[in-house]
């Protein structure tokens, strides 16, 4: 309870001054243990408790907030006024009417909004609540995790996460190292060094830390994890020693402590101010297409309700106009009634009218809704095919509000490696100083050469079960190359027992079989192992110092200096100090990245050798050197220094400093690195295309590279014509080649084609040429683009999803530089790989595998739409049938706004909704093995403006048979029963209601093609209870009613013969009809899902609308399918040898189906 008051306190706190608290400058000074300075004129500042709050509401705040966003919808907000209307005014109905749906409504939404909040703030007490150690005057002292505050020393032991943002001060390891786990902050489950400064690394007991005199200025808290700038000053014996800090000093809240048995750290940034606070992004609301449509067709509704509501006042005064009708000898005015506005009347029987009428709008449509996507999500986490056994991953759903747009994609954006790959790296090849190798039997064989060659002049080097052979290399560059492969990385060890502070080179002389090698880059992992293989091992890191044994003889060299990779110089690099005492710089990167900076080596032979590794779909990196002299290093060192200890524009001067050493290169080699291919890619990518999704890759491989892979993936098919705008200069270099390859598309427009485009020429194309770039994509089936930036992926994704046709746009991916574009489209899909988390916690959906993706868009968003879209139409429908009754029912009343049903039947209406979470029109196994009925469902056709139309058409004329039908039955002085007796207006509008109610009941049936218990229960229980609850409630006279309208009425008119005839006929008129199209429609004019239905239905009729099993279902055709067939015209052997997407007629224009697939040549 005062938890919970405190966090409102804190709320308005921050809502006052903005999330974070105020800062004075761009830097905070953190004063380790709290030892402030001791002049008076020091203001300490005011930082962020410890305490997470991921909550949205406090007891507080909770009614009012939650009825705020609750009234931001459309139909809420209109409820409301309706209400409040019937309680000012003089309407013809109770407020009841409204207001008990209202109050169901909103009440059911905020119980579950409520009890999900209730949820959130249990689990923040828990994590607040946590037990922690901080060192307070003297010793060590147990505290909870929100008690911590920014410039506590906390002790973390091992196997516990980080209970705030740390600087690493001394850990049990006596250079002050640890190992830590980030998977809970970006998925990425391999040990990660992290390091503390030399002064404060010796302070590995309580009492030497409390005499630390050290104080830490970082920059102000910010979102990014992998982003901290700051430095540490140390005060030694009256000598102040200025430390840089960067990421490697920092231990983000969340992580996990390995291998290190404790740990002492300085809390930076606290509660909400932490990293993985900051995190807590609220994603930009995606709303679907569908709703898109609801709010439209809401709006047209609410036209319809004004316009009756106006005609019937405006002819309310029109008839009144004759005196006989406007004060009748049975109903005369008062005084106050005479002397009265004319104005203030005509406005309160608008009021009224609007009242009598508002139930077209349906105000359970919204609840409704969000009721059939909340259980469409569990649907999907329920799959068993979209379950990965082997990574015991399940499909994850982030947001339920985009179920249905999942029937709608019609652009897939997706990443290569990780996503289309399985980025599991393995070394295939490399090149030395321009001789190319392969490995083959864990020994580098020059190619052209076998293992076993007898030719001794080529060298071969051995493996390491030769490893204390007597070797010699034919030069010192192939040395120099293995060399520099297993120490530029940032690779770490892990052995069994690491507990203690032990010396991981104690392995040395021996190699250990519980050695395991662990990197952020599956590419470095796959280096290392390789060099490994051929007999340069990796030892391990102690300190500065990195060991390697080449070839059994064990070699130290001391780490200097580490460059990071970055996405922009796509390079990283390490300096050494080599046995000998010389400085020599290492790095490897992208061959962009690295050949133009190199002065001497086979740069010629290395870069073909390089294009020959991409075009085999290998993923290359070419590997360089550069040796210092002493005066050159100590330049290097101290603009290192310089910018490493900057606080201001710390990344520029950073990347200056990078520049100015990372040239003059040596060029020593490259490797090729092959990445496999997941499973079934090529049949997934061939499904979209059937379903008529096109498919663009974005990758930031090379240009060779890709291409190779979209082939051997099938995106790009072997009989395609690719067509390239690559390496442009200039806008008009650019322009010319779009219209050259706009020319040729147009020439040659019987063929498929295939765009590739670079990163440069993409953006001259989008900088003044979009309208042109875009008329060739749009005409080309597969478009790949390499050498991407994260941010380009997005403008590409942002520039189809705003192009004039709206395409609805999916983006897929698996690590951080895929979650500018994820988030960018319409729909974004995260896969759960081995690039960290990021993608997946930014998605919208999560699935394990790429190949999931078929079944996702194919059979769950097929079966999400026509729900959605179903439900949404039916809607409509039903309260345009309900209402038009009421509307037609004034005009014989003298529009006195008297109801023609009591108000206790509105309710009757919102019985039936729940079946449309069952319904289906297809086996999912048919809508699997048949992408083209995807088509039937694209561009929202089941919301288009012409199916709305049709559907309010319909509700209108059963409206008007529900009317006349039942007044032409009772006529004028028309006696039903057997005593002589006639109906009065209630029995009417309850005959009127009735057929109603079963009519529109019926009619959902008719939309039913799947049956299952719950339909059935739904369908034909909702029947029978409205006549047990009419029965009921007209057969009790009820004490709390003003008056008895409808006592004894229901019995009254199930007793006459002629009402149960009355309802049979009129039920029948209504429905007869639509059951009459829809069975001239089906055999005329069939859409591929009723020819699938009606296969369904016959399954001895093997041939009938399958996708390549003439020869198959030939001789199954009984006379029955033989007859069918001729009806859909089908059972052409010439279109049975084709892909069965070129049957219909609606697929003319698409050139992207009308070549077979390999695949498709396979499967037949």
């Amino acid at each position: 309870m005062w938890d919970w008051i405190y966090k409102g306190f804190l709320r308005m706190k921050l809502f006052l001054t903005g999330f974070d608290p105020p800062h004075q400058s761009d830097t905070r000074t953190v004063y380790i243990a709290n030892k402030f300075p001791q002049h008076g004129h020091y203001i300490p500042q005011r930082f962020s408790d410890n305490r997470i709050i991921s909550s949205k509401y406090t007891i507080w705040n909770f009614i009012p907030k939650n009825l705020f966003e609750q009234f931001r919808r459309i139909a809420n907000f209109y409820f409301l006024i309706i209400f409040l209307v019937q309680l000012m005014i003089d309407t013809p109905t109770s407020p009841i009417t409204s207001g008990l749906p209202l109050f169901f409504v909103i009440t059911v939404t905020a119980i579950k909004q409520g009890y999900e909040d209730w949820l959130r703030h249990k689990a923040d007490n828990e994590v607040n609540g946590a037990p922690v150690f901080v060192v307070r005057s003297g010793s060590l002292v147990q505290t909870r995790s929100k008690n911590i505050r920014v410039g506590d020393i906390v002790r973390v032991a091992k196997d516990e996460t980080f209970p705030a943002d740390l600087v690493l001060l001394s850990s049990d390891r006596a250079e002050g190292t640890c190992h830590i786990t980030t998977a809970s902050l970006d998925g990425e489950t391999n040990l990660k060094t992290h390091y503390s400064v030399p002064e404060t690394a010796v302070s590995q007991s309580v009492s030497r830390l409390e005499s630390l005199q050290a104080v830490v200025e970082c920059q102000q808290p910010e979102a990014d994890l992998y982003r901290f700038v700051g430095r540490i000053t140390v005060t030694q014996q009256g000598e102040e020693i200025v430390r840089p800090l960067g990421p490697e000093n920092l231990l983000l809240r969340g992580a996990r402590l390995k291998n290190t048995k404790e740990i002492f750290g300085v809390a930076v940034y606290t509660g909400m101010e932490s990293k993985m606070a900051l995190n807590y992004k609220c994603k930009s609301q995606k709303r679907s297409a569908v709703e898109k449509s609801m709010n439209t067709f809401l709006i047209i509704y609410l036209g319809i309700l004004l316009f009756e509501a106006i005609l019937s006042t405006i002819l309310k005064y029109a008839w009144q106009a004759e005196n006989k009708w406007d004060e009748p000898f049975y109903n005369q005015k008062t005084d106050q009634e005479r002397n009265s506005s004319q104005i203030l009347k005509f406005i309160s029987d608008f009021l009224a009218f609007l009242v009598l009428y508002n139930f077209i709008i349906p105000i359970s449509l919204y609840v409704t809704v969000e009721l059939q996507k909340f259980l469409g999500s569990f649907f999907i986490g329920w799959d068993l095919d979209l379950y990965h056994e082997e990574s015991d991953q399940k499909a994850q759903v982030n947001t339920s509000d985009l179920n249905e747009e999942l029937g709608q994609v019609e652009y897939v954006f997706t990443d290569k490696t990780g996503t289309l790959t399985e980025n599991e790296m393995q070394f295939r090849e490399c090149s030395i100083n321009g001789i190319k190798y392969q490995e083959i039997n864990g020994k580098l064989v020059p190619e052209g050469m076998t293992e076993d060659s007898p030719d001794g002049s080529v060298p071969c080097l051995v493996s390491v079960t030769v490893l204390f052979c007597v070797y010699t290399f034919q030069n010192r560059e192939e040395e120099l190359f293995l060399k520099a492969v297993s120490l530029c990385h940032t690779v770490q060890i892990s052995y069994d027992q690491t507990d203690g502070p032990g010396d991981p080179f104690s392995h040395a002389n021996g190699f250990s079989p519980q050695m395991e090698y662990y990197a952020s880059s599956p590419d470095e992992k796959a280096l290392v192992e390789a060099t490994k293989r051929v007999g340069v091992t990796f030892i391990g890191s102690h300190g500065e110092n990195m060991e390697i044994k080449t070839f059994g003889k064990a070699e130290k060299y001391k780490l200097l200096h580490v460059l990071e990779f970055d996405a922009n110089r796509r390079r990283m690099s390490v300096i050494l100090q080599k046995p000998s005492g010389e400085k020599v710089l290492f790095t490897k990167g992208a061959e962009s990245a690295i050949l133009p900076y190199t002065t001497s080596g086979e740069i010629d032979k290395t870069r073909v050798h390089v294009d020959e590794f991409a075009l085999k779909g290998l993923r290359t990196l070419v590997v360089a050197c550069r040796h210092f002299s002493a005066d050159e290093y100590q330049e290097v060192d101290r603009r290192l220094h310089e910018a490493r200890t900057a606080l201001q524009q710390r990344e520029e001067r950073l990347v200056e400093v990078f520049s100015f050493i990372e040239k003059d290169l040596e060029l020593l080699g490259a490797t090729g690195v092959e990445d496999k291919l997941q499973d079934k890619v090529q049949e997934t990518i061939e499904a979209l295309r059937l379903a008529g999704i096109k498919v663009w890759v974005l990758t930031g491989d090379k240009h060779e590279t890709a291409v190779s892979v979209s082939l051997s993936c099938g995106h790009f098919h072997r009989t395609m014509n690719i067509l390239e705008l690559v390496q442009q200069k200039s806008d008009n270099e650019c322009a010319e080649q779009l219209r050259r390859l706009d020319r040729r598309i147009k020439e040659d427009h019987v063929i498929q084609h295939g765009l590739v485009v670079d990163g440069a020429s993409l953006s001259l194309a989008l900088r003044e040429h979009e309208k042109l770039f875009m008329e060739v994509c749009k005409n080309c089936s597969a478009v790949l683009c390499c050498r991407m930036a994260p941010l380009q992926k997005a403008k590409v994704v942002r520039l189809l999803k705003t192009s004039p046709e709206k395409p609805i746009t999916l983006a897929i991916g698996d690590g951080a530089n895929d979650v500018s574009m994820i988030q960018e489209a319409h729909v974004g899909i995260g896969i759960m790989g081995k690039e960290g988390r990021q993608a997946v916690r930014n998605s919208d959906y999560a699935i394990a595998r790429f190949k999931f993706l078929a079944k996702l868009l194919l059979v769950h968003g097929h079966f999400y739409y026509i729900r959605i879209a179903t439900l949404v139409q039916y809607f409509f429908y039903k309260n345009v049938c309900f209402i038009t009754p009421q509307f037609l029912y004034q005009f014989f009343c003298l529009f006195s706004q008297q109801v023609s049903v009591s108000p206790s039947h509105h309710f009757m209406s919102f019985s039936v909704e729940i079946s449309r979470s069952w319904l289906s029109l297809v086996h999912p196994h048919v809508l699997q093995s048949k992408p083209a009925l995807y088509r039937d469902i694209s561009k929202n056709s089941l919301l288009s403006f012409k199916t709305f139309l049709y559907w309010t058409f319909l509700g209108f004329c059963h409206a008007f048979v529900f009317f006349f039908g039942s007044y032409i039955l009772m006529g004028e002085d028309t006696t039903l029963m057997g005593n002589g007796q006639m109906f009065g207006n209630w029995t009417f509008g309850t005959l009127v209601f009735t057929v109603m109610v079963i009519t529109v009941t019926l009619k959902l049936a008719i939309e039913t093609h799947f049956w299952t218990w719950m339909n059935h229960f739904v369908t034909w229980g909702s029947i029978a209870f409205y006549f047990i609850f009419s029965l009921f409630y007209g057969g009790i006279i009820w004490p709390f009613l003003h008056t008895q309208d409808m006592y004894f009425v229901f019995v009254q008119l199930l007793s006459s013969g002629s009402a149960w005839f009355a309802i049979i006929i009129i039920v029948i008129t209504c429905l007869f009809p639509d059951v009459i199209k829809k069975v001239f429609y089906r055999h005329l004019q069939p859409t591929s899902t009723q020819k699938s239905q009606f296969t369904e239905a016959y399954q001895g009729i093997g041939c009938v609308d399958s996708m390549c099993c003439f020869s198959e279902g030939q001789n199954a055709c009984s006379r029955l399918g033989r007859l069918v067939e001729r009806m859909m015209g089908r059972c052409d052997p010439a279109r049975a040898t084709r892909s069965w997407s070129d049957s219909g007629t609606f697929f003319s224009n698409d050139r992207s189906i009308l070549t077979l697939s390999p695949m498709e040549v396979s499967h037949c």
